[in-house]
């Protein structure tokens, strides 16, 4: 899962203006898609679908209560899955835009709230998303991914959320709370994984990918022992399934060769046999008498 905060420019993601470059942008591929025929998704937020553009401009655009011209109004979020992923997320654009906005809803929404360690909860995150399926300069088969316009303001207009700054939770100072992105992208990765029951391996974590570009050299080859050790789990696992799946195989053989004795024969291997018995024991045959000699009278 990639996940990343697109830093501020004076093109598309200039965000210390209106949101209406951003939202423009965002729908471009809409227009080609319907000009095919093709499926597209709408705007979304936490509750509603297929929201027009105009309402999301006019509501970000809205939300920026005692910001300075040149304060940010909004962020930027992308969130793309890899082509495993979307896999585990349906098998079709339908099925698989479904999922997102649910991950959307369920998993990153309320932990981004959650990190800024101020008490909120996804309902305070004033925020809009659109899907796209396509992605320039990449040959993958399955390309979806999600773009976030998130406000720099909550719902309340009150509170200023910035997930770029470098306070990650602090108690004293002008600022209070902070965000930790590292421990927010550990926590979406987790959160995926248990909505879509998805086995992550090692070397398709946020940690193993941190550590190998980050990490010190100690770090680099601890992590690499635990991928060695990890892969020979797995083989070991795929090898022990295989070799349960032949010793069924076998039994399965075996039970079907057997000859089908029956009630009758079972009952006959457990009794004696009493007709060869009978036959064994002697029969006495009566004598014949023998008529007496003389005269009767």
């Amino acid at each position: 899962m990639n996940i990343d905060f697109p830093p501020p420019s004076k093109g598309t993601y200039n965000n210390a203006g209106s949101s209406r470059k951003l939202c423009n942008y965002l729908e471009h591929e809409d227009m080609e898609r319907m000009e095919q025929g093709i499926y597209t998704e709408g705007f979304f937020n936490l509750t509603d679908d297929n929201i027009y553009k105009s309402q999301v401009i006019k509501d970000i655009d809205s939300n920026i209560g005692q910001l300075l011209k040149t304060d940010a109004k909004f962020y930027a979020i992308h969130v793309s899955p890899s082509e495993k992923e979307l896999r585990a997320m349906g098998n079709t654009e339908q099925e698989q835009a479904e999922a997102m906005k649910r991950y959307i809803r369920e998993v990153v929404i309320p932990e981004y709230a959650k990190n800024f360690n101020k008490g909120l909860s996804a309902e305070d995150i004033k925020f809009y998303g659109k899907i796209h399926f396509s992605r320039d300069r990449s040959n993958n088969e399955l390309n979806m991914h999600c773009h976030l316009i998130v406000s720099r303001k909550d719902q309340s207009n009150k509170k200023k959320l910035s997930p770029l700054t470098n306070h990650k939770n602090t108690t004293k100072g002008t600022v209070k709370g902070g965000f930790d992105r590292k421990n927010l992208f550990r926590l979406l990765e987790q959160g995926f994984d248990r909505l879509f029951s998805y086995n992550r391996p090692l070397t398709e974590s946020f940690e193993y990918y941190n550590t190998m570009k980050n990490g010190s050299i100690s770090d680099q080859l601890n992590m690499q022992e635990r991928q060695i050790t990890d892969e020979r789990k797995n083989t070991d696992m795929q090898k022990g399934l295989y070799a349960d799946k032949q010793e069924n195989k076998t039994e399965n053989k075996q039970s079907f060769n057997l000859p089908d004795l029956g009630l009758s024969s079972a009952l006959g291997l457990l009794t004696p046999d009493i007709n060869k018995e009978e036959e064994q024991i002697p029969v006495k045959k009566k004598k014949e008498k023998k008529p007496k000699r003389g005269f009767r009278r």
